[in-house]
């Protein structure tokens, strides 16, 4: 089973956006029980908050089923749990690495590193407003991930 966890500052509009859309992609490729998904904050600032409301808008706007999501902070502890940590952008990079001792495994990843655009990163919503270039982001970022994790 291949264990992936996504992050942004809060867990409440990109990392969570990026879990329910990965497995979503793995439910309609019937692939569910070979991934698990989880998302989580470098910051404490969200922690027990839903989904931000405009992000829960345009995931179902796109038909993604989003559960009971309570945003939580990740630990240091995950970095063995997982096998790959997605970072949404450069300071989700930085606080993960300063969490996981520089990421010695080499587990800690940009989300666009998987596509045609390697340095981009997943602009914060929560900032830009632009609640659907996130969603069409994440998608770009989930789907070449799991292309590439399919045929690895």
């Amino acid at each position: 089973m291949i264990k992936i966890l996504f992050i942004c500052h809060g867990n409440i509009c990109r990392s969570v956006s990026a879990e329910y859309i990965f497995k979503e992609l793995l439910k309609r490729r019937n692939l569910e029980s070979s991934f698990y998904v989880d998302s989580a904050a470098t910051s404490r600032e969200e922690i027990g908050n839903e989904i931000y409301p405009p992000m829960r808008r345009t995931l179902v706007s796109h038909e993604i089923p989003i559960l009971n999501h309570h945003a939580r902070q990740v630990m240091k502890q995950e970095y063995d749990d997982f096998d790959y940590i997605i970072a949404m952008d450069e300071e989700n990079m930085y606080n993960l690495k300063r969490l996981f001792n520089q990421d010695l495994k080499h587990k800690v990843h940009y989300l666009l590193e998987y596509t045609n655009s390697p340095m981009e990163e997943i602009e914060d919503p929560w900032y830009t407003r632009n609640f659907e270039k996130a969603y069409q982001d994440i998608l770009k970022g989930c789907l070449a991930l799991l292309d590439r994790l399919v045929h690895e």
